[in-house]
């Protein structure tokens, strides 16, 4: 029986960051970090979809952010 492994988030944005690049090809990527192309597929569909949250001005946490931070 196989154990499921867990990256880290930090990982998986290193990752996509080189998929993103395009400079290796999946296969090649997923030979260098002992995956499989579908997953480096599937992290990158999910980065490019919950891209724009990156930038968005309704960001609640960082509107509590500002508010404490002006409270000090």
């Amino acid at each position: 029986m196989t154990t499921r492994r867990k990256f880290s988030k930090e990982f998986k944005s290193k990752v996509v960051l080189e998929a993103l690049k395009e400079r290796e090809t999946l296969e090649g990527l997923a030979k260098k970090y002992e995956l499989q192309p579908t997953q480096i597929s599937l992290w990158k569909t999910q980065a490019m979809r919950n891209f724009s949250n990156l930038f968005s001005k309704d960001n609640e946490k960082d509107k509590e952010e500002d508010v404490e931070i002006q409270q000090l």
